[in-house]
């Protein structure tokens, strides 16, 4: 069994970063495909990104392109979301998720293993 720990989350002013980390223990999450997924206050959770399991795919949702960038290291068994030039509507808890899967998936039903989520807000 997998276990998903995030962290990193905080309060930002808008146009600042963050960088989130989703720590993975049990075993090895080096053959999941990973992603980001998010929750704003009242919303539904939506895809942020998704990498593969080499990194040799990554998947962005239109809104953060060019501002978010997902990355893994596998030797370290942690997946990582940097967020750049951030809004208010970034705001939201993050979740991290994991499945066993060749390629890039972005349905939340999809993934087999979440952490707890962190939260981000970011104000204006």
């Amino acid at each position: 069994q997998v276990q998903l720990v995030e962290s990193g989350g905080g309060v930002v002013q808008a146009g600042g970063s963050l960088r989130l980390t989703c720590a993975a223990s049990g075993r090895t999450v080096s053959s999941e495909t990973m992603a980001w997924f998010r929750q704003p206050p009242g919303k539904e959770r939506e895809i942020v990104a998704a990498i593969t399991w080499r990194g040799a795919s990554t998947y962005n949702t239109d809104s953060v392109k060019g501002r978010f960038t997902i990355a893994r290291d596998n030797a370290k068994n942690t997946v990582y979301l940097q967020l750049n030039n951030l809004k208010p509507e970034d705001t939201a808890v993050y979740f991290c998720a994991g499945v066993l899967a060749s390629a890039y998936i972005t349905r939340d039903v999809d993934y087999k293993y979440w952490g707890q989520g962190t939260q981000v807000t970011v104000s204006s």
